[in-house]
C-alpha cells in the first residue's frame, strides 16, 4: 500500500506509528500515513537551519517557485516509493477528501498561478519595494532607505482539509526565505507534499522543508515551537490561537454580498453572482458567502436563489457535473444536519421547501448537504452561521445599519452606486476584504492578500542608517 512519510529536513522518515486514510465512497484503504509525536517535532524544528535559503537571492527563489508550479501541475513528485502524476495526485486528492474531480483540478490551477507568479504576489505583499534589500538587509527604494530583518526565522503550518486552495496562502513563506514546517490535514496530506516536492525538484534544499502528519497534540506544539504560524481551522479551534501574535489565525469567514438601495431594486442582475458566491468549490471555502444582505426585497431574493441551488443533486466525485463534495464522515454531516434543524424555528428552509427532500442524503458510507437557503431575521441564530456546504442567510436590513450590524466579515461584496453607502462601506472596519462592484466573494486578486499579511507577518522594518565611509 502507498506509504506517506513524514519528511524530517526535507529526508522521508516512516514513523512505528501510522494510520490509514480510506477512499470516502468505498472505505478502501488509498494510504498509510507516518504520525509524528509532539517530541519529534519540537526537536526537528529546534534543529532547523534557519538561514537554509538566505543563500539565495528572493530572485533566484522566485525563479525556482516557477519551475516548481510547473512541476506541480505537470509533473511526477515521489510519494514514498512511489510516483504520482498530477492524475494520480487529482485522484488521490478526490479518493480521500469528498471533492470532486473538476474542483480538485480547479483548486491545483490556483495553486499553480500563486506558485508561477510569485513575483507578482510578493510585489503586492511588500507593496513593490524593490525585494533585493531582503537580499542585503537594507537599500534605497526611490529614495528611501529600508531595512528589514525576518522575525518568523522559522515558519510553520497547520492546514485544513477541506479546500486545497488554502494551500497557497503559505506558499510565498517560501520565496521569503522562511523554511516551512507543515502540518497536513487528516485526509489531505496530499497538496502539501506535492508542493514540497515540487520546490525541491525546482531546486530547494531540501532541508528547507519539515512535513509532520500528526494528532492534535502535535498540532500545538508546532504552533509553540515555530518561531511564525498559520492555522486553519472552525471558531472553537482558532480560538485558543487568537491572541497569539505569532500565529496568523484563518478561521470562519463569515463572507457576504451586500446590497445597497439601489441594487436591491433590481436583485434579478445579481442573482448568478450570489448563487457562485454561495456555492463555489462546494461552498468549502472560507471566501464563500454565507449571508446576503439587503435593505428590501429579502423574500423575493432568498426564493431566487432557493430556486437555482434547489437543482443541484448529489452526484459521484468522478462525475463531471458534480457541485458538492461528500462528507466521508457522515456523522459530522448529520451533526451539522440536526444542529441546523434545531436552530430552524422562527427561519425558513427555501430550499427544502422546493426540493420536496431534505438536506441531507446518506449514500451507504458517506453523507451530502444539499444547498440551503435560509430566510431569517437579523436577530436569528443562523442569520450569521458558516458550513462546511452551500449554506446562505438572506437577511433584510436598512442599509444605514449594515456596516455595523454585518460584524465580522472576511470578504464582503457591496453592490450599489450610491456614493454614500460606497464610503460608509470603505470605513467599515468588520470587513477584511472589500469588493466594490459585482465581484464575486471567491474572486480573489492574488497580489493582495485576503487575510493577513505574509510579509508583515514574517519580517519587521527598522529604522536604519548607515555612516558614509571615511
Amino acid at each position: 500500500m502507498l506509504h506517506i512519510p513524514i519528511l524530517r529536513h526535507g529526508k522521508p522518515y516512516e514513523s512505528v506509528d501510522k494510520i490509514q486514510i480510506v477512499h470516502h465512497a468505498t472505505g478502501e484503504p488509498v494510504a498509510t500515513v507516518s504520525q509524528a509525536n509532539a517530541g519529534l517535532i519540537s526537536r526537528d524544528v529546534h534543529r532547523m537551519d534557519d538561514g537554509v535559503l538566505e543563500q539565495f537571492t528572493v530572485k533566484e527563489l522566485v525563479a525556482m517557485c516557477k519551475k516548481a508550479a510547473d512541476v506541480f501541475l505537470n509533473g511526477s513528485i515521489t510519494v514514498g516509493d512511489c510516483p504520482q502524476s498530477f492524475d494520480d495526485y487529482v485522484r488521490d486528492l478526490s479518493a480521500t477528501t469528498g471533492m470532486p474531480h473538476s474542483y480538485c483540478r480547479g483548486n491545483a490551477k490556483k495553486i499553480h498561478r500563486v506558485m508561477d507568479e510569485m513575483d507578482v504576489i510578493l510585489a503586492g505583499l511588500t507593496r513593490g519595494f524593490d525585494l533585493s534589500i531582503l537580499d542585503q538587509g537594507w537599500g534605497n527604494d526611490e529614495g528611501r532607505t529600508l531595512s528589514y530583518f525576518r522575525e518568523g526565522r522559522i515558519f510553520g503550518a497547520v492546514l485544513p482539509s477541506n479546500s486545497p486552495g488554502v494551500h497557497s496562502l503559505w506558499a510565498p513563506a517560501v520565496a521569503l526565505k522562511a523554511p516551512i514546517v507543515l502540518k497536513p490535514g487528516r485526509d489531505e496530506p496530499w497538496t502539501p507534499l506535492r508542493m514540497i516536492q515540487s520546490f525541491i525538484a525546482a531546486g530547494m534544499p531540501a532541508e528547507a522543508f519539515g512535513f509532520y502528519p500528526t494528532d492534535h497534540g502535535g498540532a500545538g506544539t508546532l504552533l509553540q515551537v515555530v518561531d511564525r504560524a498559520m492555522l486553519f481551522g472552525d471558531a472553537s479551534t482558532t480560538k485558543m490561537w487568537s491572541k497569539d501574535p505569532r500565529v496568523e489565525v484563518h478561521g470562519p469567514g463569515w463572507s457576504k454580498v451586500i446590497l445597497g438601495e439601489d441594487a436591491a431594486d433590481e436583485w434579478e442582475k445579481y442573482v448568478d453572482l450570489m448563487v457562485g458566491s454561495i456555492a463555489a468549490n462546494g461552498g468549502r471555502s472560507c471566501i464563500n458567502a454565507s449571508g446576503i444582505w439587503t435593505p428590501k426585497n429579502a423574500d423575493k431574493i432568498a426564493e431566487a436563489l432557493a430556486r437555482k441551488l434547489a437543482t443541484v443533486k448529489a452526484l459521484p466525485a468522478e462525475d463531471p457535473n458534480a457541485q458538492l463534495a461528500a462528507f466521508s464522515n457522515a456523522t459530522m454531516a448529520q451533526r451539522i444536519n440536526a444542529s441546523i434543524d434545531a436552530q430552524m424555528p422562527g427561519a425558513t428552509d427555501l430550499t427544502e421547501k422546493l426540493r420536496g427532500s431534505p438536506r441531507l442524503v446518506m449514500q451507504g458510507r458517506i453523507a451530502y448537504l444539499l444547498p440551503t437557503i435560509v430566510r431569517c431575521d437579523i436577530e436569528h441564530a443562523l442569520a450569521n452561521k458558516e458550513y462546511l456546504f452551500p449554506f446562505a442567510s438572506v437577511i433584510e436590513c436598512p442599509v444605514e445599519k449594515i456596516p455595523e450590524a454585518i460584524g465580522d466579515t472576511l470578504v464582503g461584496t457591496v453592490l450599489t452606486n450610491d456614493p454614500k453607502f460606497r464610503r460608509a462601506m470603505m470605513a467599515c472596519p468588520h470587513v477584511d476584504r472589500l469588493n466594490i462592484g459585482p465581484v464575486p466573494t471567491y474572486q480573489l486578486s492574488w497580489d493582495q492578500p485576503h487575510e493577513g499579511n505574509l510579509f508583515e507577518h514574517l519580517y519587521r522594518q527598522r529604522a536604519f542608517q548607515a555612516a558614509s565611509p571615511t
